[in-house]
């Protein structure tokens, strides 16, 4: 054989061996119906997200002449929970004589007293920034700085 037709020989036969069926492959068949139909169903699913993004107050708090303490505290919450969320806030310091809590009022917020402290709920999903009044009248008038008096918890509804 010569040189020129080796080539051309080679190429014809992997040409044949890709077009025969080998052993190993896989099958497929292809079935005609009427009516047939396909339909997809794509969910999304959101996580619940509840998040205090700030919550910011005096570390401590001087006290008065008269024993009265006045601080501020700037709550910013995010939640996309459908029931909101309600943050509690509860007396940490036995020192700490009467506790009065005030905010502005606000759509979809509610502060009410609680057996031990206070409860600030946000009734629907959103982004809510809180600025809370807090005055407090201390038991020892011999202190001069309190540490922050307020425990915060947050949970669901």
């Amino acid at each position: 054989m010569s040189r020129s037709l080796r080539p051309l020989l080679a190429c014809l036969t992997s040409s044949a061996l890709l077009l025969a069926p080998a052993p190993g492959m896989g099958e497929s068949a292809m079935a005609i119906q009427r009516n047939a139909g396909a339909s997809l169903d794509f969910r999304i699913i959101i996580p619940p997200i509840m998040r205090v993004l700030e919550n910011s107050h005096p570390r401590q708090l001087d006290t008065f002449a008269d024993g009265k303490v006045s601080a501020q505290q700037r709550l910013v919450v995010l939640s996309n929970m459908r029931g909101g969320f309600c943050v509690s806030l509860r007396r940490a310091a036995p020192q700490l004589g009467t506790w009065e809590l005030q905010t502005a009022p606000q759509n979809g917020i509610q502060l009410s007293p609680t057996a031990d402290g206070y409860s600030l709920c946000g009734t629907r999903p959103g982004r809510y920034t809180v600025l809370l009044q807090h005055r407090f009248g201390t038991i020892d008038s011999s202190a001069n700085a309190l540490n922050w008096p307020v425990q915060t918890d947050i949970s669901s509804i």
